[in-house]
């Protein structure tokens, strides 16, 4: 743990701290990243930034949430910490910030990860940056409490699917019942981060669903939605959340394939996969990313065309 104590020690003598995570964050980058910020806080630090953009309503209930920020006006910190991104790149107006401060770290658990820190602690068997977040807090010896907890949690039951998905390990449900016994409300926790639906993201999902088409021997699951969507259901940001989900289930489906578009940035593709596709080769070959089985990119262009740029790619891997 020769890392985690040099990040301890980074952390110790930084004076102001901004924590950043992956562009179009989800719920594992979201709850990972405002449990170190809450820890940070009880910590003592008082200069701690979390900035992210765009961030779902899903995750506004998690504790402190309300303390995240859009952008900040400090041009150089002393020290910036990345969560949940595996590049430079796909920090989510993080670049400015990461790039200009004095100290950087990396806290991660994606296989691609370009290790784009001073200081890195990654680890790609970990199925959720939380669980990775939990082994890193324990070695500073924050104490995890019932907040922190159930932003950990959030950060857990996202990336597993609600633990449903391979890579959930006995471990995981080790870390769980732990944050249990701080105070965590599990089937509270779960039931806000997947169950619960604005009305407007249930018509967004309706429309996705009736578009849904199955191709190629229903091998491939493609949907889509529109700014006219955004506009009629009066969608906020994070409606899209799970949409593309709804494909993979499909019994026969290998890869579900869902897209939307961004404001000012184009499209953005969102891949799912069963058994035979890592469709993170597909993503990284866009400037994407994500893991094996879910995975992701943003791309220029009208929706035929990257409709067949994209199951030609998914095809191949076929």
């Amino acid at each position: 743990m020769g890392t985690l104590k040099q990040i301890y020690e980074e952390i110790k003598e930084a004076n102001s701290i901004v924590i950043l995570s992956h562009d179009n964050p989800d719920g594992d980058a979201v709850g990972t990243s405002l449990a170190l910020y809450n820890a940070l806080k009880n910590f003592g630090k008082e200069h701690v930034d979390l900035i992210i953009p765009e961030c779902p309503e899903t995750f506004m209930f998690l504790p402190n949430a309300d303390q995240i920020k859009k952008s900040s006006d400090i041009e150089n910190y002393d020290l910036a910490i990345g969560i949940d991104c595996s590049s430079l790149q796909m920090l989510c107006g993080g670049n400015k910030y990461f790039e200009n401060a004095d100290k950087t770290i990396v806290i991660d658990h994606h296989d691609t990860n370009a290790m784009y820190g001073d200081l890195n602690f990654v680890n790609p068997d970990a199925p959720a940056c939380a669980e990775v977040m939990i082994v890193a807090l324990n070695s500073f010896e924050m104490p995890i409490t019932k907040d922190i907890g159930t932003c950990l949690l959030a950060g857990i039951i996202t990336d597993t699917g609600g633990f449903k998905y391979q890579g959930v390990t006995a471990e995981t449900f080790e870390f769980v019942a732990n944050l249990m016994k701080h105070g965590v409300n599990v089937s509270d926790v779960y039931r806000k981060v997947l169950q619960v639906k604005t009305k407007s993201a249930f018509e967004l999902a309706r429309a996705a669903n009736s578009r849904l088409e199955l191709i190629d021997d229903g091998k491939i699951a493609y949907t889509y939605v529109t700014e006219e969507d955004y506009e009629k259901f009066g969608t906020t940001y994070g409606d899209h959340e799970g949409i593309v989900d709804v494909g993979r289930d499909i019994e026969g489906v290998e890869v579900s394939i869902f897209i939307r578009p961004i404001k000012g940035k184009g499209l953005k593709v969102s891949l799912r996969s069963n058994d035979k596709v890592n469709v993170d080769e597909i993503a990284l070959m866009y400037g994407g990313g994500g893991h094996q089985k879910s995975a992701g990119f943003s791309v220029n262009g009208d929706f035929d065309t990257v409709k067949e740029l994209v199951l030609k790619e998914v095809r191949h891997y076929l």
